[in-house]
């Protein structure tokens, strides 16, 4: 016997084999991770499907009931091995049914059957829509603003909140006026309390994208949507500038794009459109924002003759507009700061709202905001307003009725931190505004969307980018940015804005170099095009000279302008540069605009003369246009030429600051006029009332006029 087989019968051996490969199956093993019988295949044999989230059926198969036979079945078996075809039972049988006792002294936790339990993972997105769905739904039912805007913070997850707006107007436009009126309220009262300006335009635009879908629900939902566009522009929480901007994004034949156009001219262009909007769908108050400015005020004046407190709480709370309380602050201090003897009233009153809750922490904070962001302007008729101001605030926050929330963010590391958020703000708008210059060419858009981000102080940052990019790009890019240097020197730009923009932009010449490789060579020609646009004066060049470090590339750039300007023919030569645009020298401009107002004086239509005016590409010179306009009127007695200049202006060919302009070159050569014309200054005093009647000359130049013409005429 000296093998085993007399022992053991191939039966019996392969009986064993089956036994061992099940015992190492039931006992744990660090090499079942690694083995093709490890828990993870073994659970793919039995279709036991867990969701990439994690979660796992709770009711599955134990890893350690599953048995495998040599032949690679799957077979299930009874806990611990015990029964089954092929099995040799339970390693420790027993007559009676075993247990586990927890109170047993060799108790193992391992032992106790286990599941495999699933967790669900939620898109946070997805708990904010359901969770606003309900604030909507009861402010619906309760018209409580307040609890609404403090249902909506305690949410959190304020980077959702355009969806929150788009939820909100739609859930509105397919109810009654009541809820409408109600969703535009609310609306107004979470503006920059709890919604940003910027969230409330992303809400907007994505109401304007999906308005495709909204029409299939709800019939008018153009007209609609378009009164609720319309409504936010009135209610100033969408600037007017919004539906220009928004439509080049949206395709036109979109309904996104049709909700715009009659916004733009159904409502907003019709007489009294302010009036009636608030009343489209019944309101709230019954009275425009206006109407509302003037009781507020009326109001607060009353208190300061009578004193009596309670009664100017009850007139406040008898307004119903808790939402707008903001501007009763505003009024109040403004108030107190006009009239001396007004201040402890109103802080007295101010006070009193305040520990009464008639107006809230946030409508205080909000008021005072406002006031602090107008105190320049304010300034101008009370000089003492900023001192004044900064006496009230700390006495409200030691008193208790300003929240101290408000003296931190006016502190000096916040003004920072708010200003370089602001400046980058700025800087992402003014890239899209550039780049859609760069598209459309149209100048008198690009004016008016940096009047609408109200920042002068950082003109010198918008002419560096726009050079920047400019230099970037094809010489039709860089004619268009000194055609548009012209034209906001003109408007709205200072000699030292553009001083200032150019030094920025020679500080970082070596790092623009970096990235154009002839960015030296493209400054100098930016700078000495500039000069000879009459944008800078060759003493301007000294001083930003002065303003650059000694021996650094930009002095070198100067230099090389300086030189660019000298030269024979410097003028002609410059104004082609680029091979853009117009290319002629001024008298040639002067000699077309001579000929095209010729034209139209000798019995041309209007229509073809403002065309021809277009046509010159120089809108930056248009205050030539005017000049001469009025010396063709007085010369041919003929008041046609007045005619042309209001068409002009209605068209917003000629800029009222480019009508000022061409009034006060005529009005400065008036002495010399006069010896050819003699009644020419009784025709300027005629001219200049007629235009300041019709609204393109500034009414500041009538009385500059009027005080100058008596002294030209006296010498």
């Amino acid at each position: 016997m000296a093998s085993g087989e007399g022992f053991l019968t191939d039966e019996q051996r392969e009986m064993l084999k089956i036994a061992s490969q099940n015992v190492e199956t039931a006992l744990p093993s660090p090499r079942l991770s690694s083995s093709p019988k490890s828990p993870t295949s073994l659970l793919s044999d039995h279709q036991l499907k867990v969701p990439a989230g994690g979660k796992a059926p709770t009711g599955g198969i134990a890893v350690r009931h599953v048995r495998r036979s040599h032949s690679g079945k799957s077979i299930r078996v009874k806990k611990d091995g015990a029964g089954g075809k092929g099995t040799w039972g339970k390693l420790l049988d027993t007559d009676g049914e075993s247990h586990i006792d927890r109170n047993d002294p060799n108790y193992d936790s391992g032992e106790e059957p286990y599941q495999l339990v699933g967790s669900t993972i939620s898109d946070p997105l997805d708990e904010y829509k359901k969770a606003v769905v309900s604030i909507i739904e009861e402010y619906f039912s309760t018209s409580d603003v307040e609890v609404a805007a403090s249902d909506l913070k305690d949410l959190g997850s304020s980077e959702y909140h355009p969806y929150f707006i788009k939820r909100l107007v739609s859930m509105a436009m397919d109810r009654h006026d009541k809820e409408k009126e109600m969703a535009s309220v609310l609306l107004s009262s979470l503006y920059a309390d709890v919604i940003s300006p910027p969230q409330i335009r992303d809400g907007f635009v994505m109401l304007l994208e999906s308005a495709d879908d909204l029409a299939v629900d709800i019939l008018d939902a153009v007209d609609i949507l378009a009164l609720f566009v319309s409504r936010a522009v009135v209610d100033e929480i969408l600037p007017p500038a919004f539906i220009t901007r928004a439509k080049k994004t949206l395709p036109e034949s979109s309904k996104g794009y049709q909700v715009l156009q009659t916004a733009e001219k159904s409502y907003l262009s019709a007489p009294h459109h302010a009036e009636l909007l608030e009343r489209r769908w019944g309101g709230s108050t019954h009275v425009t924002v206006e109407e509302m400015k003037k009781k507020i005020a009326d109001l607060l004046r009353e208190y300061v003759e009578s004193g009596d407190t309670f009664e100017a709480c009850r007139c406040i709370r008898e307004l119903g507009v808790s939402f707008f309380h903001h501007e009763v602050v505003k009024r109040a201090l403004v108030l107190a700061m006009e009239i001396q003897t007004a201040e402890p009233f109103m802080l007295k009153l101010l006070k009193e709202a305040a520990e009464e809750g008639l107006i809230s922490s946030s409508q205080m904070v909000k008021g005072f905001a406002r006031l602090a962001e107008s105190l320049d302007d304010l300034a101008l008729d009370i000089p003492s307003a900023k001192t004044l101001f900064q006496s009230i605030v700390p006495k409200a926050i030691s008193q208790g009725w300003l929240d101290a929330s408000f003296m931190k963010s006016s502190c000096t590391d916040g003004e920072a931190q708010n200003e370089d958020k602001k400046l980058d703000r700025y800087k992402k708008e003014i890239v899209t505004i550039i780049h859609e210059y760069f598209l459309s060419d149209d100048i008198p858009e690009l004016i008016r969307s940096l009047e609408d981000l109200g920042l002068p102080e950082y003109n010198p940052i918008f002419l560096k980018k726009l050079i920047t990019l400019a230099m970037d790009r094809k010489n039709r890019e860089k004619e268009m940015a000194s055609v548009l240097l012209s034209a906001l020197h003109i408007e709205i730009f200072s000699t030292e804005d553009i001083a200032n923009g150019f030094v920025m932009l020679l500080e970082s010449a070596e790092d623009t170099a970096l990235d154009i490789l002839d960015a030296s060579n493209e400054l100098a020609l930016f700078l000495a095009r500039a000069v000879i646009d009459d944008v800078l004066v060759p003493l301007n060049l000294e001083e930003i000279t002065s303003k650059l470090p000694p021996n650094c590339s930009g002095s070198e750039t100067v230099r090389m302008a300086r030189s660019l300007i000298t030269a024979r023919h410097a003028g002609e030569r410059l104004l082609r540069c680029w091979g853009g645009g117009t290319g002629w020298a001024v008298e040639d401009a002067k000699d077309k605009i001579m000929k095209l107002l010729e034209e139209y004086e000798s019995g041309g239509v209007v229509a073809e003369a403002c065309q021809c005016i277009r046509d010159l590409g120089m809108p930056f010179f248009n205050h030539e246009v005017v000049k001469k306009a009025l010396v063709m009127a007085m010369e041919k007695k003929n008041d046609r030429m007045l005619d042309l200049l209001q068409v002009c202006f209605n068209e917003g060919l000629i800029t009222i600051n480019q009508m000022t302009k061409g009034f006060t070159r005529v009005k400065d050569g008036l002495d010399d006029l006069a010896l050819d014309f003699p009644n020419a200054k009784d025709k300027f005093s005629f001219y200049t009332e007629y235009a300041q009647k019709n609204g393109w000359l500034l009414p500041s130049f009538g009385s500059s006029a009027t005080e100058a013409l008596p002294t030209a005429a006296a010498s």
